[in-house]
């Protein structure tokens, strides 16, 4: 008992182990060095771990005499270690079995149960098995760097859905201000709608961050069972060894964890046509898009008008989740809804830009030049899905600029990039359902594309 009591005060209060590299604090409170560094890093005030004081030294000193303490206590605990004998005949294990996979005597060697056996010495044995053992940590380690890498991704996320309820909270309050009073049960449901949603999404990451916490803490527990057993003496090894490379291989089988798809709160399901949606009561103040854009997929230089119907470019990345659904390369967004049947049509304001691009996933899809005769200020765009014709034309003079004739089978999205700035002009008139497939050409400056 007085051991224990002794090694406990030997221990670091950060990671419980004997202390490596003692330096002590100007609050006389004392830590591994590396303990201390990696604690500070996270916390560049440098206060103490324990009384949280600060530090008025950023290199604090050696604490010699705990070292030296530390030294001998951990001498003496070595020695007093009892040397493994065999259980049969009370030898020294010398050798090691490679048929049976565990250490044997002089004595056990030259009996039957191993005959014709294959044999190493202990040390040789030992050093064997311990690279094999350090192969398999250095991926543990490798999974473990991944699991913490993804939680930061994981808290990033959940902080972002605050942010972003917290916006989509103002912004319908703003355009329910605009209303009648007699709309102020049309906003609460709203609004339960939305913190619904983020009870639900915030709910299923946070336990998603548990989980992962978990997964990490049982990875770390792994990982410092394994480098105890690799301190531990060889035959004490040697007899742990198959049930540590267990633990371990069983951790690495695991699958790394991934950022959820979908995780996000859904903006345009509550800001998208937000007004038309309470049209019967309020048909004159009600104008209706018929195309939503989806800030989840926008890239970090795009910014989305309020109303989510417009976008336009900015040289300065914004700060965004690394969520699945998010245009990462090409400066683009998605719409919020896609088509599979029926006709649809909207209105885009491309202002003057002038860049152009056509994103083409399709390795058979030829080039086809169009030329067009002046610079068009506007776009409208109809899709005939059941018919398979994508038709573009000028709706200030109604005059047919193009059509597109395929063989699509499968969803359309709405796909906008631009270098300048794009408006999905509102109607007065009741919204086509929406459906759809990936629209790869610029909405955005599309005189420009059209020309090629």
């Amino acid at each position: 008992q007085e051991a224990e009591e002794s090694e406990e005060d030997l221990c670091c209060p950060v990671c419980q182990e004997v202390f490596t590299d003692p330096v002590i604090l100007s609050c006389s409170h004392s830590f591994c060095k590396d303990c201390l560094k990696r604690w500070w890093k996270e916390r560049p005030t440098h206060e103490c771990p324990i009384c949280k004081r600060r530090s008025s030294r950023p290199e604090p000193p050696l604490n010699r005499a705990l070292k030296n303490l530390c030294e001998l206590f951990l001498q003496d605990r070595d020695q007093r270690a009892p040397e493994a004998l065999c259980s049969l005949h009370s030898e020294k294990f010398k050798l090691f079995c490679l048929d049976h996979q565990q250490p044997v005597c002089v004595v056990c060697c030259a009996s039957d149960k191993h005959t014709n056996h294959r044999f190493r010495p202990i040390d040789e044995a030992a050093q064997q098995h311990k690279e094999e053992l350090q192969e398999n940590l250095e991926a543990l380690k490798k999974k473990l760097k991944i699991c913490e890498d993804v939680q930061v991704k994981f808290d990033q996320t959940a902080k972002h859905i605050k942010v972003q309820t917290r916006h989509t909270e103002r912004q319908i309050k703003e355009q329910f201000k605009k209303l009648h009073q007699f709309l102020a049960e049309e906003e609460e449901a709203r609004l339960a709608a939305l913190r619904e949603e983020e009870e639900q999404k915030s709910g299923m990451m946070k336990e998603k961050m548990e989980a992962l916490s978990r997964e990490i803490a049982a990875l770390s527990d792994t990982v410092r069972a394994t480098e105890e057993e690799l301190r531990a003496e060889d035959v004490s090894l040697l007899h742990n060894y198959k049930a540590a490379v267990e633990r371990v291989q069983r951790c690495s089988l695991l699958d790394d964890p991934q950022l959820p798809s979908g995780a996000l709160i859904d903006q345009a399901k509550h800001l998208g046509n937000l007004t038309f949606n309470i049209w019967n009561n309020m048909n004159d103040m009600v104008s209706y898009t018929p195309l939503i854009l989806d800030p989840n997929t926008a890239h970090p230089q795009l910014i989305l008008s309020k109303d989510l119907t417009s976008v336009r470019r900015r040289e300065e990345r914004q700060q965004f989740p690394d969520n699945p659904e998010r245009f990462d390369y090409y400066i683009s967004i998605l719409g919020s809804v896609g088509f599979t049947s029926g006709t649809h049509s909207w209105n885009m304001e491309i202002g003057d830009s002038t860049g152009g691009r056509e994103i083409n996933f399709s390795p058979l899809a030829p080039k086809t030049p169009l030329s067009v005769q002046k610079k068009f200020q506007k776009i409208s765009v109809n899709l005939d899905w059941n018919n398979r014709k994508l038709l573009f034309y000028d709706p200030d003079t109604n005059t047919h600029i193009h059509t597109f004739n395929n063989t699509f089978t499968h969803k359309i999205i709405p796909y906008i990039y631009t270098n300048g700035k794009v408006k999905v002009l509102p109607l007065k008139v009741s919204p086509a359902p929406v459906a759809s497939l990936i629209l790869g050409y610029e909405l955005a400056g599309f005189h420009s594309l059209l020309g090629q």
